[in-house]
């Protein structure tokens, strides 16, 4: 673009819609990607999870589980499901999943919720995809998770409100460091008759389409014509990409801060990972588990079911590393706290389907609490006269 068409109105009139337009455009492009960033990072943590459903303490693999970890319908894979509805349910704030009459699982793309007081919500317009149901459904017919952070899209219109203007121009400013900008000093320059500019302007034109949009160029020298390179040094241009972004990490930062997951690990840094990943599993994973599951328990579960033993436990991210805890679960089970089972469900692990693993054991020698004292001394003697003869 040469500073000629500057001079025009209708010109100029269409520049400033654009204007507008790209920073409508800078702002949305900011939140989307911090939010992508960081929703696609935790919707990723999730879809990794073992959905188990529990009846008497033991997973049972049943319809209900193959629907929840394998395939929830005919078109997607569990962990594309559970990527997506996590995705979703943060996004928007809400999601509503669809028990359809194959009884697979679907998300739905659209719909209206009426409220009432003292009755069930209906929900109706559910759209997928292209189609919408006739049929209205019922609250205790779907699933629906509601994440209660509504001040999440308010918070951030604001916010990038400001960001937007400052990244458009930030924006501008690097893409402007790679053009050639130059002054055209004329021979016969200074008297601007109708005549000189328009002349002038065309020559302007043509040198300007030579370095327009190509990395190498080649222009003439032409006499009674200097031209003085005005174009960016390569450290401001550095500079100016640098803050860039360093702008882009501290918004993925703020979005990162209201999600829960700590600024350090979404960047991918290794510094404390130990905490880190404590951190993010307290304050971010589990609590969105647990909505996953209250929902699923109360819908798929009557409550003499769920008193009875039945419900559904997610293991993912979540669950202890039983081999870097070792020793924890073994002190666990000599102190007589702890069963063998329960250290198992502890490590997310199933049940053992032994009377012995639900024993109680106490002391270095693992002896049985129920044992009588003079059990309890002839093993302890025995196990000194080993100690010796060894």
């Amino acid at each position: 673009m040469n500073i000629f068409n500057l001079f025009k109105s209708k010109d100029n009139k269409i520049r400033m819609s654009e204007m507008v337009l790209m920073e409508t455009t800078n702002r949305v492009y900011l939140k989307n990607l911090a939010l992508n960033i960081c929703i696609n990072y935790v919707a990723r943590t999730i879809a990794n999870s073992e959905f188990r459903v529990m009846k008497d303490k033991r997973v049972e693999r049943s319809v209900l589980y193959h629907k929840l970890n394998v395939r929830p319908n005919t078109d997607s894979s569990a962990s594309d499901f559970w990527q997506r509805l996590v995705y979703k349910l943060i996004r928007d704030n809400e999601v509503l999943v669809v028990v359809t009459d194959t009884d697979d699982l679907v998300i739905a793309d659209d719909f209206q919720r009426q409220r009432y007081a003292l009755y069930e919500d209906r929900f109706t317009d559910v759209t997928i995809e292209d189609y919408t149901f006739q049929r209205s459904f019922m609250m205790d017919e779907v699933l629906y998770i509601n994440y209660n952070n509504e001040h999440l899209s308010t918070f951030l219109d604001a916010l990038y409100n400001d960001y937007g203007k400052l990244f458009g121009q930030m924006l501008d400013n690097s893409m402007r460091f790679n053009q050639f900008r130059g002054a055209f000093k004329f021979s016969d320059g200074g008297a601007l008759d109708e005549d000189t500019f328009e002349r002038q302007k065309k020559q302007v034109e043509r040198l300007s389409q030579i370095f327009e949009n190509n990395s190498v160029a080649l222009a003439p020298l032409t006499e009674g014509i200097e031209i003085q390179d005005l174009s960016t040094n390569s450290a401001q241009r550095d500079e100016s990409i640098n803050n860039l972004v360093k702008m882009k990490r501290d918004m993925v930062d703020d979005v990162a801060k209201i999600l829960g997951i700590p600024t350090n690990l979404i960047h991918g840094d290794v510094a404390d990972l130990e905490n880190t990943m404590e951190a993010y599993i307290n304050f971010c994973v589990n609590p969105l588990m647990k909505l996953i599951a209250d929902e699923l328990n109360a819908k798929f579960f009557e409550p003499e079911e769920y008193f009875d033993g039945n419900y559904i436990n997610i293991v993912g991210i979540n669950r202890i590393d039983p081999l870097r805890n070792a020793t924890a679960g073994d002190r666990l089970v000599s102190s007589g706290v702890y069963s063998r089972n329960e250290v198992r469900e502890k490590f997310g692990d199933e049940r053992v389907d032994d009377p012995e693993m639900d024993r109680y054991m106490v002391t270095r020698n693992y002896q049985y609490v129920d044992d009588d004292e003079e059990t309890i001394e002839d093993n302890l003697v025995d196990s000194d006269e080993g100690g010796e003869n060894e």
